[in-house]
């Protein structure tokens, strides 16, 4: 049986205090919709009692005493994000990528390819064979220190933070048959 890789922290993308419209009134409550912090993990969590929460709260989630965390309803799907969830979700993201941008960075500097034909840089979003090209030729010379480092070394690089934010929201939508950040979730509705 395979482990599911989980999330000692969250990021709150929507608070629904009475919970979703689409529930019976007598078996509504609070309800977050968040985004974990190292697996990208889309989650329901509900509040403890008195609790409440804010879109771009971090919140702890792992073993133990959770302060705000009462339990994780379940894994949810891209599509099941309220609106409100949907349009937080590539700010929070940014947050992320920006908070463990040695990670990223890393990750321009060592890639490789998935075939013989294509190069995991090619499937971030706008870059193309140019922008690949130009990324690895650069990085031959002298490994990225940052991601300010990139956009002064390649001329017209579109944002690297926002790159790697794309490529992580086409994958939490399902759009690519290649996972670059996002791992395969084994079932969106299990819950822990």
């Amino acid at each position: 049986m395979v482990q599911l890789q989980k999330d000692d922290y969250i990021y709150v993308l929507d608070y629904l205090p009475k919970g979703k419209s689409e529930v019976p009134s007598h078996k509504r409550k609070p309800l977050a919709q968040a985004i974990g912090i190292t697996y990208f993990s889309l989650l329901e969590v509900t509040p403890r009692e008195g609790k409440s929460f804010e879109p771009g709260d971090k919140v702890y989630i792992g073993e133990g005493v959770r302060e705000k965390v009462d339990h994780i309803e379940r894994r949810i799907k891209y599509e099941w994000l309220t609106p409100t969830a949907k349009s937080e979700l590539s700010h929070v993201l940014l947050q992320i990528v920006l908070s463990d941008e040695p990670k990223f960075v890393e990750f321009f500097n060592t890639t490789g390819i998935i075939s013989t034909r294509q190069h995991k840089l090619e499937i971030l979003p706008k870059i193309g064979k140019r922008h690949r090209d130009e990324i690895l030729e650069e990085r031959r010379s002298k490994p990225f220190e940052s991601f300010d480092d990139m956009t002064a070394r390649l001329k017209n690089l579109p944002d690297p933070g926002k790159v790697i934010v794309g490529r992580i929201i086409e994958e939490l939508k399902g759009e690519s048959k290649y996972r670059l950040f996002v791992p395969i979730s084994q079932d969106s509705r299990q819950g822990r």
